[in-house]
């Protein structure tokens, strides 16, 4: 078994005393501009355990008294272990149905990813890659968080290219006779989700359609390639907290010359895989905000470095929103095969120059709608068409950051399991 990078795993879940609907919340990237949402959360769960006091929401990642918060974090997960709160299931995979908020199911499997087979870098050929860029800026904050803690808790997602539906869906027909760790509602319009145990006759069937879908020769001749590694898993949600474990275990290797870390906790980190044809994923686009800068100095420039017109004459544009008003425009002048990317690079070097902030927004009605509340812009882009996910990373490498979005916030992963990460 495990011939592959994903792997089973000693899973921590909570006990019957504890209010899943109050445990479960939402992916720590979300609504990063919009403090009620977090607000919400917290007068909802109120004193009850959670996993809203595990996490650190972004939206305070860049605020006074983050130190303080991982300190509460790492004490929160102390108590909870001390607590006793946890059933801990050995060698275990969980098969969850996720019921988005617009009623469609999301099927997957709870498990380890080895983060030797992982490498984020550019040009990267591993068997887990990265499908944007990963900003290495953005990783030592979250490994503060990882360091001292003594769990880990999942919102990556990772994509298989499973057309035969041979890895995830056949559980479904099997849960019957599956042991049921969890149902319930989830908060704030996140629909429900489901879990089951998978036993170990399961997983075997589980590794086995993995391990056929790695074959070189099958992999080469899907994609009409030669002699090209194998790319098995790639990434759809989380790619900086699956990069903050990968780095956070490089750093334990380093620290310990010598000492054989085969088998350390740190190796691995906890993950649902998910089919990239499953019909309740829907590729959007990430949308950007931009505040704090001169608008208008912005969008002259903006519109000489892309040549901007509002002419159709390129299957490149934006629609920029200011001040209550929309405008479609198309670049002429790209330097990437992505509108987004064209976008991007003359953001990155805006900012960088000028000063400004810049946030990533999911769906076009919030980014006009905060565009107008911060007498900001917003840049609302085309969405990308999923089957490209794979052709294109394995040919041209990781697309530009925060490209894509698999549907709308609500419906993104919500924190239940738990692993220990320390020895």
């Amino acid at each position: 078994m495990n011939s592959t990078a994903f792997h089973n795993a000693d899973i921590l879940i909570p006990n019957s005393s504890v209010d899943m609907s109050k445990w479960s919340v939402i992916a720590c990237d979300q609504y990063t501009s919009e403090p009620e949402y977090w607000e919400q959360v917290s007068a909802n769960v109120s004193s009850a355990p959670s996993t809203l006091n595990l996490i650190l929401p972004e939206l305070y990642l860049e605020q006074d008294g983050v130190s303080e918060r991982i300190d509460a974090i790492h004490e929160a997960m102390d108590k909870y272990l001390a607590d006793g709160i946890f059933e801990e299931y050995k060698n275990a995979m969980v098969y969850v149905e996720r019921v988005q908020s617009n009623g469609i199911l999301r099927q997957g499997i709870v498990g380890a990813i080895d983060l030797e087979k992982y490498d984020f870098s550019k040009g990267s050929s591993s068997e887990v890659r990265a499908t944007e860029a990963t900003v290495i800026e953005r990783i030592p904050p979250r490994i503060k968080v990882r360091q001292g803690a003594p769990l880990e808790l999942p919102h990556i997602m990772i994509l298989i290219d499973d057309p035969d539906n041979t890895v995830i869906e056949p559980l479904a027909a099997q849960s019957d006779g599956m042991k049921r760790l969890y149902d319930t509602e989830l908060m704030q319009n996140g629909g429900s989700i489901k879990g089951w145990l998978v036993d170990e006759k399961l997983q075997e069937k589980v590794d086995s359609a993995l391990k056929a879908l790695a074959d070189p020769d099958t992999f080469n001749k899907k994609y009409n390639l030669s002699d090209t590694p194998v790319l098995l898993y790639a990434m759809g949600d989380g790619n900086h907290s699956l990069a903050t474990a990968k780095e956070f275990y490089e750093q334990l290797k380093k620290a310990n010359p010598g000492k054989d870390l085969s088998n350390h906790p740190a190796r691995y980190a906890l993950a649902e895989i998910v089919n990239l044809h499953s019909d309740a994923l829907k590729f959007e686009a990430i949308h950007r905000l931009v505040y704090d800068v001169d608008c208008t100095k912005l969008v002259s420039e903006l519109t000489e470095a892309l040549a901007l017109s509002e002419s159709e004459t390129s299957d490149q544009y934006i629609i920029l929103c200011e001040n209550g008003t929309e405008k479609k425009l198309y670049i002429n002048k790209k330097s990437s095969n992505l509108s987004v990317g064209s976008l991007q690079n003359f953001l990155d070097g805006y900012i960088k120059a000028n000063g400004g902030k810049i946030d990533y927004i999911h769906g076009s009605d919030t980014v006009k709608s905060l565009a107008q509340k911060h007498n900001g812009l917003g840049f609302i882009l085309p969405d990308m068409d999923k089957s490209q996910l794979f052709p294109t990373v394995i040919k041209d490498g990781a697309l530009p950051r925060k490209t894509f979005s698999m549907g709308h916030a609500e419906d993104k992963r919500f924190y239940i399991e738990a692993r220990k990460i320390t020895e």
